[in-house]
This record gives C-alpha cells, structure tokens and sequence, in this order.
C-alpha cells in the first residue's frame, strides 16, 4: 500500500496472473478528496484577494502618475511664487503616501502569489495521494499470496500480497569442489526435472557461483553427505511453459555429470 486507509477492493485470488499496471484495488479516497476540496476552495480565495491586489495596485499607479503631475506643476508655481509652501508640502506628501501605499500593495501580492504557489503545491501532492490510491500490479507475475481482505485498514508500506514472474525461475544447485572447475558465470548448462513417465530437460544459464564452501544442506542429503563441502550456484531457467513449481527439486547436468539440487 502507498497510502493508509479503508481497502475498498482487491480484485484478486492466489494463483491469478496479472498483468503489469492493472488496477487490482483500491483505498478509501473520500478524506483525501473532502480535504483537497477545502484546499482548492483556499486557493480560489487567495487567487481573487491576488485579483483584487492587483486591481489596487494599478489604482495606486494611477494616483502615483497623478501626485507626481501635480507635485510637477506646485513646484514651477512655487518657483514663480505663484502658491504657497503649505501648497508644496501637500503635494510633496500625496507623492509619498501613494509611493508607501504602492510598495504595500504590492508586497502583498507577493505574498499572495506565494502563498498560492503553496497552495498549488498542496493540490498536486494530494492528487498524487489520490493516485496512489489505485492498487496496481507492479509486474507481469502470478499471485502467491493475497495477505488482507477489503474493509480491513492498511498503512502505508504495508504488503498486500506477494507477486512473482515465473516465466524464470532460479534454480539452486550444489556442486563438489571437483566439480566447480567445469562451472563458469554465464555458462548455459541443462536442468532435469522429473515428470509423470519421462524426465524434462530445460537450458538453463549459470547467474551465481559462491565465493565460499558450505556443508550440503540438510534436508536434501544423507548424513555420510551432509560431511562434505559444497559450493551454492544459481542458475535461471525459463518458465514459459509454466512447467516449473517453486520449490520442485531438479538436477543440474555439468559435462556427463549430474547434481541434485
């Protein structure tokens, strides 16, 4: 799960295949939408007061042409001493109220122009929330495991099911230290596994080799085997047929000989 919630659906069963982007389910979005709601209601707010802002602000520039004309035309009387110095200082002082109340407007446009980029930011971040509402298979794979069930709450990282392509598969092998001079990275080698009457032969490629011995694993040898040393390798085998099983034990053939996994 990318988000936390009601699980509203999950669409799926174990043994399903699935395809890589399918919507599979889904997480209650309805406090996300309620909240981006009242976000954009918010932003709309701050774009009209941004409106009107600016409204005010060419008002103020028109004053300021205005006050500065007539601070212009005080002055020559002044000089021709055709007005009074009470007529200069008024003048002078209209110029610089409407200069302060401009600067003012203008500062909070700003701030409203930021204010609604922080909003914006909000709106797209709660879309992307809405988005990862969608449970969606992240791969071309078969269902092994389905771990909730809708109407049950789930957090963010929480698994879902478990997923898996088995068109390859890996197979492990152990090889005797005798052996392991015939085994290189890359090499193609043949998997055998058992059937009904006959045995399957599958090509497999070398994608894995141990750097360090180990003693054979338990469950697979005798005791008298379990004493000697091993090297681990993996070996991917295509699966196309879907003719492997995990888990489904198999021998790795090397130059005539065999292993059993």
């Amino acid at each position: 799960a990318e988000v936390g919630g009601r699980l509203l659906a999950l669409r799926l069963e174990e043994g399903d295949r699935v395809v890589e982007g399918t919507p599979i389910g889904a997480v209650d979005t309805v406090p996300l939408i309620l909240e981006r709601r009242a976000v954009a209601a918010r932003r709309a707010a701050g774009a009209s007061r941004a409106r009107e802002a600016s409204s005010t602000i060419a008002a103020l520039e028109v004053q300021q042409v205005i006050a500065e004309r007539e601070l212009s035309r005080t002055e020559r009387l002044l000089r021709n001493a055709a007005a009074t110095a009470q007529q200069g200082d008024r003048a002078e002082r209209e110029v610089k109220v409407v200069k302060e109340q401009l600067a003012g407007a203008r500062a909070a446009r700003t701030s409203l122009v930021q204010e609604l980029g922080a909003l914006e930011a909000q709106v797209a971040l709660i879309d992307d929330r809405l988005a990862r509402s969608r449970v969606v298979s992240p791969l071309d794979g078969t269902v092994l495991a389905r771990y909730v069930e809708p109407g049950e709450y789930v957090q963010p990282g929480q698994p879902l099911f478990k997923l898996a392509s088995l068109d390859s598969l890996t197979f492990r092998a152990y090889v005797s230290g005798a052996q392991l001079a015939s085994v290189r990275l890359g090499q193609q080698v043949t998997v055998r596994i058992d059937q009904a009457d006959s045995i399957a032969t599958l090509p497999g490629r070398v994608t894995w080799i141990a750097s360090a011995a180990e003693f054979t694993p338990t469950p697979i040898q005798t005791r008298e085997e379990r004493a000697d040393q091993v090297y681990a390798v993996k070996v991917a085998v295509s699966n196309s047929g879907g003719v492997l099983k995990i888990g489904m034990p198999g021998e790795l053939v090397l130059a005539g000989d065999s292993q059993r996994e």
